[in-house]
């Protein structure tokens, strides 16, 4: 019984002591003034690096919004897709601001705040290709993103892949003819394929719920997720969310 009562009284101050230091993420990033926010870079309208250098679009944007709503200086980290959970983890940045999209499997290493958009996968073809139905996809080639929960998808279903860093990379995969289709958030792969002027098509019987993207950040810290949250819907409430949806995007994708 006492062996008992003694390990339950260890549990609880360790406890105890987690809670204390986890909680004090959010003042240590108000200290430095800056908050480290991480994305690939590489998945155009959403985040990309621009002509000047600069990694600019509405993920970005969002993050650098709700940082001075909180009173700090967004830092923006651009880093592979495959290794961007083991960074946070790894205390490299503070926030994955880069379309990620809240799944189970993600939620048992990392808490979410939001979602701040939402969209569908799609599987795309170049226009004219006689893939025209999911069935047709068993003897194809489908270009993925490597990391992306659309690989683990394509992968479960048998399908042949070939896996590369973002968006860009598919793309040219695809109009260069090296994959037969690719496969990718609906949003972001149709705004920027009508942006590079490329003609496409939507194979139309793929049965696909909507999912949230969200803002990921290290377990634990409900201070800093709290502060996150407010933000984020203190800019949804004011019409500031809008008007930067509609710089990026074209419209409201909440």
């Amino acid at each position: 019984m006492k062996t008992t009562l003694a390990a339950g009284a260890l549990l609880v101050a360790g406890l105890g002591t987690t809670s204390a230091v986890q909680a004090e993420e959010l003042d240590t990033i108000m200290e430095k003034g800056v908050i480290r926010i991480a994305m690939s870079g590489a998945y155009p309208p959403f985040n990309f690096v621009n002509e000047k250098n600069e990694v600019v679009g509405f993920d970005p944007a969002i993050g650098t919004e709700i940082a001075k709503r909180m009173g700090l200086k967004a830092e923006i980290v651009t880093t592979a897709w495959d290794g961007i959970i083991g960074g946070l983890l790894a205390n490299k940045y503070d926030a994955i601001v880069g379309s990620m999209t809240i799944t189970e499997e993600r939620d048992k290493v990392v808490d979410f705040v939001g979602p701040y958009y939402a969209t569908k996968r799609a599987i795309f073809t170049k226009a004219g290709s006689p893939i025209t139905s999911v069935s047709q996809l068993g003897d194809a080639t489908l270009g993925v993103t490597l990391g992306e929960t659309h690989e683990e998808w394509a992968r479960d279903q048998g399908y042949s892949i070939r896996t590369y860093k973002g968006l860009p990379e598919l793309l040219l995969e695809l109009e260069n003819g090296r994959v037969d289709a690719i496969v990718n958030d609906s949003i972001a792969a149709i705004l920027a394929m009508k942006e590079k002027g490329y003609d496409y098509a939507v194979i139309p019987d793929l049965e696909t719920e909507a999912f949230g993207a969200g803002i990921a950040i290290r377990e634990g810290n409900p201070k800093l997720g709290a502060a996150m949250q407010k933000a984020l819907d203190d800019m949804m409430a004011d019409g500031t969310y809008v008007k930067i949806a509609e710089q990026w995007v074209g419209g409201d994708i909440r």
